[in-house]
């Protein structure tokens, strides 16, 4: 855990290690056809923590678990900001390198790139497969009809130590806002996908921003899977004429949740706001108004509460 208290003093080592590019949203530049894909920095970050290497899957149990050990005597401690600031600098080097191997395969056509738009004339004119590769927080929003849901990382109901650790770590570093839940590698995917399709099959892969979707390519491939198609800016990217959508939320909201959904503030919000008009931003700026009314509440009844106390104790 105490990689978390020094994070933001190595923002240049990573800068560097990754391609310069934001934290806030890491892209693919040196391609175009990945260019205009923005993707999560956190979210960059788990994937490449615990998807497996090509040839061997890395176990990441005894690393998290030496980083949440508490130090009480100072050698100690230094020794273990050394060892933070190192693992910390091999995960950029794990990002950079997944960039690196991401990028070939889509240079090298070996994963074919479609556009939302051209992945539903694809999935309506040549009968292809969508895999959806979302998690089950994303999936149940909302879906594209007759895709096959295989999830590659799935939302972590484990209470080990090791599961609390990168909850805490996840809602410190972003999750109280983003509302992104603790997510684990499914180690049983590639068998998943194996079991329902081919190797032959046209596989459209997909997910809600493109990352992760990319990622399960990688691994399609080196299955020996040859007829992948990955859908560039996830389904986020979908306007609602590209594909035939079924849930009970629009497709671009799936991904999005914790406070910043709930008081409106998220691009998606914003850009129907700015389709349905007043209406629409009026139920935000009331429920922002609200929670402005029950904290000032809440810090009156503390107060009111502190002040009775104090009475008591004088009596």
């Amino acid at each position: 855990m105490f990689w978390i208290s020094i994070f933001p003093t190595r923002t240049r080592e990573l800068h560097s290690l990754v391609g310069g590019v934001p934290m806030e949203a890491l892209g693919l530049p040196s391609l175009n056809s990945l260019s205009n894909s923005r993707f999560n920095f956190q979210e960059l970050r788990r994937i490449t923590h615990f998807l497996p290497k090509p040839s061997h899957f890395r176990s990441t149990d005894s690393q998290l678990s030496s980083l949440s050990r508490t130090h009480h005597f100072r050698g100690v401690g230094i020794r273990m900001q050394a060892d933070n600031e190192d693992y910390e600098l091999k995960q950029a080097k794990d990002m950079a390198a997944a960039r690196k191997r991401w990028e070939a395969l889509v240079r090298d056509e070996k994963v074919k790139v479609l556009t939302p738009s051209q992945a539903g004339y694809a999935i309506q004119l040549s009968n292809k497969t969508l895999l959806d590769v979302r998690p089950s927080t994303e999936r149940k929003k909302a879906w594209v009809k007759g895709s096959t849901w295989i999830p590659i990382f799935e939302v972590d109901n484990r209470l080990d130590s090791g599961t609390v650790s990168r909850k805490v770590t996840s809602f410190v570093m972003g999750g109280w806002w983003s509302g992104t839940p603790t997510l684990s590698y499914d180690s049983q995917f590639l068998s998943k996908v194996e079991e329902k399709f081919p190797k032959d099959t046209d596989l459209i892969v997909a997910c809600q921003k493109g990352l992760r979707s990319l990622a399960a390519c990688e691994l399609l491939y080196n299955a020996g899977y040859r007829n992948l198609f990955w859908v560039q800016g996830g389904l986020e990217a979908a306007e609602e004429e590209d594909l035939v959508i079924e849930g009970p939320q629009p497709i671009k909201f799936a991904g999005i949740g914790g406070v910043s959904e709930f008081l409106g503030w998220t691009d998606q919000q914003r850009v129907q706001a700015a389709k349905e008009g007043w209406g629409y931003r009026l139920l935000y700026s009331a429920r922002l108004v609200g929670l402005f009314l029950v904290a000032d509440a809440l810090f009156l009844g503390a107060q009111r509460v502190g002040s009775y106390i104090q009475e008591l104790r004088s009596h």
